[in-house]
């Protein structure tokens, strides 16, 4: 496996940024693991909102992914990375704060990245489509 599979590129929003890690400071959220999310960040191009490219993953984005694990197979899902409060545990609407979640943030479509996950497994995501994009859409301090 090839280390740009493992990581690939990350272009980021700047606000995305900037209100995550607002968002990492707090009390609650203290005491999660977020050292990869973390790491992430910290790896990443940041750009104006206007210059996200329509095919990243930025918050609030609807992206249709292929999920391959070793104990559960390979599975499609349309995801919406979310922040916490709108997480609603549907399984449609995913936390930055989730393991899943951290690694959509800045995935272009077509790209794939290797994830730890609970428990000590881990997964292979691939972005297949972005549905919604709200950059794209023109919402930019969403």
């Amino acid at each position: 496996m090839s280390a740009t599979n493992q990581h690939p590129a990350l272009l980021l929003s700047r606000v995305d940024v900037e209100r995550i890690e607002d968002l990492l400071e707090l009390p609650q959220f203290r005491a999660l693991n977020t050292a990869a999310l973390r790491q992430e960040l910290a790896r990443a191009e940041l750009v104006e909102p206007q210059d996200v490219p329509a095919d990243v993953i930025t918050m609030n984005s609807t992206a249709k992914v292929r999920v391959i694990s070793e104990d559960q197979g390979e599975h499609e899902y349309e995801l919406t990375l979310v922040y916490p409060r709108d997480a609603d545990g549907s399984g449609e609407k995913v936390s930055i704060l989730a393991p899943v979640g951290s690694a959509l943030l800045g995935l272009r479509v077509g790209s794939s990245i290797d994830w730890p996950m609970p428990g000590g497994r881990s997964a292979r995501l691939h972005v297949l489509a972005i549905h919604y994009q709200p950059e794209a859409a023109g919402s930019l301090h969403r």
